[in-house]
């Protein structure tokens, strides 16, 4: 576990993984408006919104900007440290290997996601990265927080996608 306690706000922690996986739905749509796969991704310590951000691989022809991960950067430019010992990250979909990499790396002790990644599941569903016994850090996860708002979401996306491309 990690070396500092997650400092929580007074919320009970359902309203709380609900209050920030909002803030983090309102990435996704932003990232929908923008033509980009509908993925936020908030990073927040105690009651503080750190960074916010969403999916902009086409934009930024680069695959690795998803949304935790350019959150992840924001975050730690903004708490000064890449270490986020204290922090919790929110995001919309299960994170892919990459960004359980480093969300690992950042030292994150806490993840909270929405949908489960069917394609690329890292969390819980295809691979459990976080359950390796042997990685100097450990990482709480918590997931289907607003779920079905979150993969109703992606659904829409890509349907619309697929009914542009006929």
């Amino acid at each position: 576990m990690c070396a500092r306690p997650i400092e929580l706000c007074p919320l009970p922690p359902s309203e709380r993984y609900e209050h920030w996986m909002r803030v983090a739905l309102e990435q996704a749509r932003a990232a929908a408006l923008a033509g980009e796969v509908p993925v936020g991704a908030v990073v927040v310590r105690g009651e503080e919104l750190l960074a916010q951000a969403h999916e902009r691989k086409i934009e930024l022809s680069d695959p690795t900007a998803h949304a935790e991960v350019l959150a992840l950067r924001a975050a730690a430019r903004a708490y000064g440290d890449w270490r986020l010992e204290d922090c919790a990250l929110f995001v919309t979909l299960e994170p892919c290997p990459m960004c359980a990499g480093a969300i690992l790396l950042a030292r994150v002790p806490l993840v909270v996601y929405g949908a489960p990644n069917l394609k690329f599941g890292a969390v819980t569903t295809h691979i459990e990265l976080f359950a390796y016994p042997r990685w100097n850090h450990s990482v709480q996860h918590v997931g289907g927080i607003l779920a079905e708002e979150c993969g109703e979401l992606l659904r829409n996306f890509f349907v619309e996608r697929r009914r542009h491309e006929e």
